[in-house]
């Protein structure tokens, strides 16, 4: 039933609006917002203490499928909520997360997350924005680059060290940042795609956090709450699908709509065969993203499965909306078809979160460790 209203609500408001926010200056509008919120369609894996309907993972990820098909951008904002509120709810002193928790759910925050820096990219755990230990709370100094929703969240959830530099994922604390903060300023970027959730710095120059806007013990947030990427590694993954799979059933019914030499053109095996095998690629990328929340459901470890989805499906969902786009032909080349936005916008996905070589590096670790040459096939 709820995976109904993801799909109604992403094909009768979503995506009508998808190609009007595609503009640097665009903000997502705040009706929208509420509107996922009042459907329950953020956050809906939260416990009902937590503003949630309790949903399965796997399920979420139904949902968040069915938003993307409509908008992929605004398909985020359920997906971040879904991943900071439950960082709040598991891991904040119980007045923060009651401060902020239901707003999240309800579509009147979005909070966003401040991990990357510049020097560090790929290497997460190469911090080196200072969070310094005063009475009373912490002076937060430092830049946080390449952060979506840098224009236009509430508050932020930010990684800094308050243990020695050089030391990795020791010694490095989370806390939950306010927007309107003194010392904080933002800048904005002007990027191909996902321009309306927008993506910039934030640059931090004393600013003070209270002490019970910590996140978690001091000097273990990055080993305690990365573990939440996982679940959003597999929900990025059926976002993408969910995107391609909007242009490919398009383009399904172009083909049956458009003639050439006499004869609707998917009477052709050269336009025909490559979207079956686009059906396929979506389909085994979405049959890994469910297995791997389905383990999450089930409490089994699955960072090399989530690392899979996190890789193959953006990957694939790029690869399904291009061959999209030049199977329209001419229309497909025009930006009043909404496949050249979805290739930008899925592109992004490519990057971030950590790339490929990332997630091949994370698989290679957990199953090349699990290797036992005296086990018999």
């Amino acid at each position: 039933m709820i995976v109904g209203v993801a799909r109604a609500f992403s094909k009768d408001v979503l995506l009508p609006r998808y190609q009007s926010l595609d503009d640097h200056d665009s903000r997502i509008p705040q009706e929208t917002l509420r509107a996922l919120g009042e459907l329950g369609l953020i956050a809906p894996g939260n416990k009902e203490e937590h503003g949630g309907i309790g949903l399965d993972s796997a399920t979420v990820g139904l949902v968040l499928e069915a938003l993307a098909e409509g908008d992929f951008n605004i398909t985020y904002i359920a997906l971040i909520g879904s991943l900071t509120s439950q960082i709040l709810s598991h891991h904040a002193a119980p007045g923060l997360a009651r401060e902020w928790v239901p707003g999240i759910v309800r579509g009147e925050h979005m909070v966003g997350l401040a991990l990357t820096e510049p020097q560090g990219g790929s290497d997460a755990a190469n911090i080196q924005f200072s969070a310094r230990a005063i009475d009373g709370g912490y002076l937060l100094n430092g830049e946080k680059t390449s952060i979506t929703l840098a224009h236009c969240a509430d508050a932020f959830v930010v990684f800094g060290r308050t243990g020695t530099r050089g030391q990795g994922a020791s010694g490095v604390s989370a806390f939950l940042v306010k927007g309107d903060s003194e010392g904080l300023s933002r800048t904005r970027f002007k990027d191909m795609g996902g321009r309306v959730i927008g993506r910039g710095s934030l640059f931090f120059d004393d600013v003070f956090v209270p002490s019970e806007y910590r996140i978690g013990d001091e000097g273990d947030a990055f080993k305690t709450i990365m573990h939440g990427f996982d679940f959003t590694r597999a929900l990025l993954g059926l976002q993408c699908v969910g995107a391609a799979q909007a242009s490919l059933r398009e383009t399904w019914q172009y083909t049956r709509e458009r003639a050439a030499f006499g004869r609707p053109i998917i009477e052709n095996q050269g336009v025909s065969f490559p979207l079956a095998e686009a059906e396929g690629r979506l389909e085994a990328a979405r049959q890994l993203c469910l297995y791997a929340l389905q383990l999450r459901d089930a409490g089994l470890p699955h960072s090399a499965e989530a690392a899979m989805c996190k890789w193959i499906a953006p990957e694939a969902a790029v690869e399904v909306i291009h061959r999209c786009l030049i199977t329209h032909g001419h229309y497909g080349w025009s930006i009043e078809f909404p496949h050249q936005q979805r290739l930008r916008d899925v592109i992004g996905m490519e990057i971030g979160d950590g790339g490929e070589q990332i997630m091949k590096i994370i698989i290679s670790k957990i199953r090349g460790a699990k290797v036992d040459l005296n086990e018999s096939n």
